[in-house]
């Protein structure tokens, strides 16, 4: 029998004093002196080992709050904890004066002005409830859980400034001048002041009127406290739906400890409070409230453990070993990308890269490296650009995919809004804050405007994004890799013009992607056959079930392994791959520099140092990949043919006027232009393609009327109109 020792009167229960079943505390709750005595126990007692007492050690270093895991006290005694969970609000307090008369006895006693020893009086501790539990969504939140412990997830989107609450509120009347200290309810709720006096007048004195207190703010008690706004995970949203969001209320020591666009999984009470403004729709009713949670534990999830399960098995650890030092994992990883797509295999290589990422530095004096990788597929439409970008969402473990036309600089970077209630303003991140140690797929990245897509520049190098507005100013984190598609300004890649005409970014914006690939849709006769036949298998099975399952199960251990490689291998270059490197670099400024001297126009994309870091980011990852903690010659080598099938190729790519020319060419191309000039008058029009049908006619070869087509439209004497089919002779 709890309880049986604590000093309480006992008595039998007898007939002749018939009482209700339930007024008598002791014998349906243990009172709460004897829950008093089993916390401090457990603070004072609770062993992991032999002679290692963990809470009494975090208690003397850090007096100021106590992390305490449930299971931990589960393990102790299985009744406080279904008590913390049923009746947090009642239990927690007493727990929190159990840590501080512990430590009050842990401390060594000091000595009084009078000399006598006492025990010295120690602060409020603050309790902060961890467990290993799975969180519940947002969703389910409903009215079964007010007043119980819930543990949730989300990211924070907007934190207030701290506001300081008060915990006792001293009061005085107004006529007497009598002191009176009231408790203020936890959280967001008031303090319960009484409406009369309890001073009882002397004759020939006048009674205290109703309502006669007014605060004396300067002998309250205060404690900090701020409110965050946490909104569900992306990947938890139904489709279709728009993400909740919920408040949140954190006092004392969490205070400030959360910034905007963090991942949290928070341990609270769930309650309700009385809106002040709330909406004219609920003023008349009386009973309805808000719900808020009231924070009691508060776990950040960071790049290690962000996401899902990131405790790995035993088993799995094994298997992604295994996996690793199979000869040809590099192969099985890159097939696994994306198969509903045929052939691009540098692509779905490059891909892999992005996914598993270089590795982060930090230099000694504080300059940070980027290890994220940046890929942009350039190209004409109906080659898989799209699917390429889904594909990324569903697999790494943070993503975020926006469309360039739907998307602002404010909505990509970070915005400042001003809160409806308080008139203040506070932060809510935007897509690369929200994508944070993940990936952002940005479609349609041509259609973006040149302002919107200057935003991301500090975003994509730094991996910082820096916000100075509304009296805000501030560094928010984006460690993000970024996957853009984009189509060139004519819809299609035109072969016939410049790399410059046909890729219309700024050089700024393209030195900052590691890879730039342009797909071309080139019609095959063999190559068409089997995507045809590829396209028309995908449609006819899709409905096998069978396969179904399958898939979800290898995209699911693809997410795995993705993840074990990014917490768990952060390679470094071989001395021999970094010499080989270099020479390499070096190689392809030199032959950059020797294009741009023959032709005398620099190219469209600049070969810098950033390529050279490019490189080296590709080798980490194809390391990563197979768990290697060492980048060697294979994956330099590797690294630079991507690179080179890449964004060499596209700086290649175009046409370039002084292409090869010999003598004859020339003057067929001299001949042909001066059958045009023959033909079209001054300001006269002619449809290009009856141009180019008369002139065949006549003998000449298509190529050469096109090519001195396009010279004389550099040379400004022909102009384009009606989106390339007619051409209009200039004088």
């Amino acid at each position: 029998m709890s309880g049986w020792d604590e000093g309480a009167v006992y008595y039998s229960d007898q007939a002749q004093f018939p009482r209700d079943g339930n007024s008598d505390p002791s014998t349906t709750t243990p009172s709460r002196h004897s829950v008093l005595v089993k916390f401090k126990e457990f603070i004072r007692g609770f062993e992991t080992e032999k002679g290692v007492y963990p809470y009494r050690e975090s208690l003397v270093q850090n007096p100021r709050h106590l992390v305490v895991n449930l299971e931990d006290l589960d393990g102790f005694d299985p009744e406080l904890p279904a008590k913390l969970r049923a009746s947090p609000a009642d239990y927690l307090p007493l727990f929190e004066t159990a840590a501080g008369e512990v430590l009050s006895g842990l401390k060594p006693k000091v000595a009084t002005e009078s000399g006598e020893m006492e025990e010295p009086v120690s602060g409020d501790v603050q309790i902060l409830l961890t467990s290993k539990e799975d969180p519940i969504s947002m969703r389910s939140l409903g009215a079964q859980y007010i007043s119980k412990l819930v543990k949730i997830t989300g990211i924070s989107i907007a934190a207030s400034r701290t506001k300081a609450k008060a915990t006792y509120v001293t009061l005085l009347c107004k006529n007497c001048r009598n002191v009176k200290t009231v408790p203020c309810r936890p959280g967001l709720g008031g303090a319960i002041v009484p409406r009369s006096c309890d001073h009882i007048p002397q004759p020939g004195e006048e009674p205290c009127p109703l309502d006669p207190w007014i605060m004396v703010p300067d002998k309250s008690k205060y404690v900090d406290q701020q409110t965050l706004k946490l909104q569900e995970n992306p990947e938890d949203v139904p489709t279709g739906e728009l993400p909740r969001n919920i408040l949140v209320s954190v006092d004392r020591h969490l205070v400030q400890t959360i910034v905007p666009g963090t991942r949290l999984t928070v341990m609270g009470i769930y309650s309700i409070f009385q809106a002040a403004n709330s909406s004219t729709s609920h003023k008349g009713a009386v009973a309805v409230r808000q719900p808020y949670i009231r924070v009691v534990g508060i776990e950040e999830v960071n790049e290690a453990n962000s996401r899902g399960q990131a405790a790995f098995t035993a088993e799995e650890v094994e298997e992604f070993k295994k996996f690793a030092a199979q000869p040809d994992a590099y192969q099985t990883i890159c097939s696994k990308i994306a198969p509903s797509i045929f052939g691009h295999d540098d692509l779905k290589k490059a891909v892999a890269c992005l996914l598993f990422g270089g590795s982060r530095k930090t230099l000694p004096d504080g300059v940070r490296l980027r290890g994220d990788i940046n890929v942009l597929l350039l190209g004409d439409p109906s080659t898989a650009k799209s699917q390429f970008l889904k594909f990324v969402e569903k697999t790494a473990p943070v993503a975020v995919y926006t469309s360039g036309k739907g998307s602002s600089a404010a909505g990509l970077t970070a915005s400042v809004i001003q809160d409806s209630s308080s008139r203040e303003f506070y932060l809510e991140g935007g897509a690369m804050v929200l994508a944070d140690g993940g990936v952002v797929c940005i479609d349609e990245f041509d259609k973006m405007r040149p302002e919107d897509r200057v935003a991301i520049h500090e975003a994509m190098e730094q991996q910082t994004i820096s916000i100075a507005k509304a009296g805000i100013t501030t560094v928010l984190n984006s460690r993000t890799s970024v996957l853009a598609a984009a189509n060139p300004p004519s819809g299609r890649y035109d072969d016939l013009k410049t790399a410059q005409d046909n890729i219309d970014l700024q050089t700024t914006i393209l030195s900052r992607f590691d890879l730039i690939f342009i797909v071309k849709d080139v019609r095959r006769y063999d190559q068409d056959k089997q995507i045809a036949s590829h396209v028309i298998r995908v449609h006819a099975s899709a409905s096998a079930t069978s396969g179904e399952s399958k898939s979800s199960k290898e995209e699911n251990w693809l997410k795995r392994y993705l993840h074990y490689c990014r917490t768990q291998c952060h390679p470094r270059l071989s001395e021999a791959a970094s010499k080989k490197l270099q020479t390499e670099y070096v190689n392809i400024r030199q032959n950059m520099r020797q294009q741009a001297n023959e032709t005398g126009v620099p190219a469209a994309i600049p070969i810098t140092v950033r390529q050279l870091e490019a490189v080296i980011r590709l080798s980490e990852a194809l390391a990563k990949m197979r768990l290697s903690h060492v980048a060697t010659d294979e994956h330099v080598k590797e690294a630079i043919r991507l690179f080179t099938v890449s964004t060499m190729d596209a700086a290649r790519s175009g046409v370039n006027q002084q292409i090869h020319l010999t003598p004859e060419m020339a003057n067929e191309i001299q001949q042909a232009e001066t059958h045009i000039k023959r033909r079209v008058g001054i300001g006269s029009y002619i449809s290009e393609r009856r141009l180019i049908d008369e002139l065949t006619r006549m003998g000449m070869n298509e190529s050469i009327v096109r090519r001195a087509l396009l010279i004389m439209h550099q040379r400004e004497e022909v102009e384009y109109k009606r989106e390339r089919r007619v051409i209009i002779r200039k004088a």
